[in-house]
């Protein structure tokens, strides 16, 4: 009986002792991020909750750190160099985090820390370190490369506040970082821009249902004769509620979450339907130009639905033209697959212009390494047209664009003196006020049937 008992005591203490070894196991994996070992967002929020019930107000800050153009990596090198970087970043960081501070990866490329610094200073000293040594490896290396590490900082002035709210505000300052600052710190303005951008996310699906969002376009006129030679499509979101959205609010929005690639998909079958209208109503046609963000560069086979798309509305080629902007092709990693694209566009019938020419500074680059069919010439250039340094820049370039056989179109145009001016430069196309301001397709046909009749435009 005593045996028996002591077997029972046993049995049950192992059991009880299994159970707890399997639960630590359990809460390890829950809490430990796979690739670099380290804690996994979960973990980091738990270990700042734990922090933040007995810390003092105004003694840390929470720091967001994105990886720029870290997807090319997996692109162009694979997945497990991917791996292999982040494991390495990770390993650096941790470096770099004292007793009672917490580094953790995101669920993607990114990576939260919770410092204890509340001054700005110190926070960019320590920041500027730990990009320093995640950019030592150049010292011993044939490659030329240098990560540069985005970073949103909140200063924790109340701890009691919700670990979601506060990994939110360090993701919202990095986001809406300005210029070449690689750091930026949360202020309660973004607060009223976070609410903002929930909105606008939250209303996306249902306006894109209910086809709040609208296609407008503007006209491109040909200097030589005058005429038609095609349009650009803009979109404009008009909410039943909110009435006209501002694109400055929605686009760059939509670029850094994906959405953009929709949005884009969603112009370009609206371009489509509006054309094979024209040519079921036995009307002529003219080119119209789509905008293109680079985020569809992230996926190297994204030209397929759009080829399906031109099929499926019976689009003759040379109709459509995709305008990238020159960020497009200032990753040295993503020139190649650009480059590429422009290729492919054409073997499908579509046309390809670079847009904002001039803004960089490897416009001229760009016309060399890229087989562009249109560049169009950013606004900027024609502000102040009796600068005589202005006008043999602008001269310069519409005769290099002849030489090369490339399209130009001016943009911006709003003043008769303007189009003299590039008139007298034989500029092949203008775009602008000066002719029309973007119209909804309904007010852009009565336009186009007015100038029409007139022959010419006045």
């Amino acid at each position: 009986m005593i045996i028996m008992t002591y077997l029972v005591c046993f049995l049950f203490l192992s059991v009880i002792l299994f159970y707890r070894l399997r639960q630590k196991q359990v809460e390890r994996i829950a809490f430990t991020d796979a690739l670099t070992g380290g804690m996994n967002d979960t973990a980091f929020r738990a270990a700042y909750e734990k922090l933040a019930a007995r810390m003092e107000p105004s003694t840390y800050a929470v720091v967001f750190l994105n990886i720029k153009g870290f997807k090319f990596i997996n692109e162009y090198f694979g997945s497990a160099a991917g791996n292999d970087t982040l494991k390495y970043i990770y390993s650096k960081l941790i470096r770099h985090i004292c007793t009672g501070e917490i580094a953790a990866r995101d669920n993607s490329d990114c990576f939260f820390l919770c410092l204890k610094e509340h001054s700005k200073e110190a926070i960019r000293y320590r920041l500027q370190k730990m990009t320093a040594d995640i950019n030592s490896f150049n010292a011993s290396s044939d490659i030329e490369y240098q990560f540069t590490i985005l970073q949103g900082i909140y200063l924790v002035d109340d701890p009691k506040l919700d670990v979601t709210i506060v990994l939110d505000r360090a993701r919202t300052a990095c986001r809406q970082r300005h210029g070449t600052d690689p750091c930026s710190f949360f202020h309660p303005e973004m607060a009223k821009q976070m609410q903002l951008e929930y909105e606008l996310n939250t209303m996306f699906e249902d306006s894109i249902k209910k086809r709040d969002f609208q296609i407008y376009l503007q006209p491109k006129v040909r200097l030589a004769d005058l005429t038609l030679s095609g349009a650009e499509a803009l979109v404009r979101w008009i909410h039943p509620d909110k009435g006209m959205i501002c694109p400055s609010d929605f686009i760059p929005l939509f670029e850094e979450n994906g959405k953009i690639c929709r949005l884009d998909l969603y112009v370009y079958e609206t371009v489509c339907a509006y054309l094979h209208k024209r040519i079921e109503q036995q009307k002529d046609l003219f080119p119209i130009s789509v905008n293109l963000s680079r985020a569809h560069f992230k996926d190297l086979n994204f030209l397929r639905k759009f080829s399906e798309l031109k099929a499926k509305y019976g689009i003759p080629d040379g109709m459509i033209e995709f305008e990238l902007t020159e960020y497009s092709f200032l990753d040295k990693q993503q020139r190649e697959m650009v480059k590429n694209c422009i290729k492919q566009m054409h073997r499908l019938g579509f046309h390809c212009a670079l847009d904002d020419f001039g803004v960089g500074y490897s416009a001229l680059a760009l016309l060399k390494d890229f087989d562009v069919d249109t560049i169009k010439l950013d606004r900027q250039f024609f502000v102040d047209m009796t600068n005589p340094k202005a006008q043999t820049i602008i001269s310069g370039f519409i005769e290099i664009s002849e030489k090369l056989g490339i399209h130009l179109v001016a943009e911006g145009i709003e003043t008769k003196e303007q189009m003299e001016l590039l008139k007298q430069f034989h500029c092949e196309m203008v775009q602008g006020y000066y002719f029309s301001k973007p119209l909804t397709i309904d007010e852009f046909e009565k336009w186009k049937d007015t100038m029409q009749k007139q022959k010419v435009f006045k």
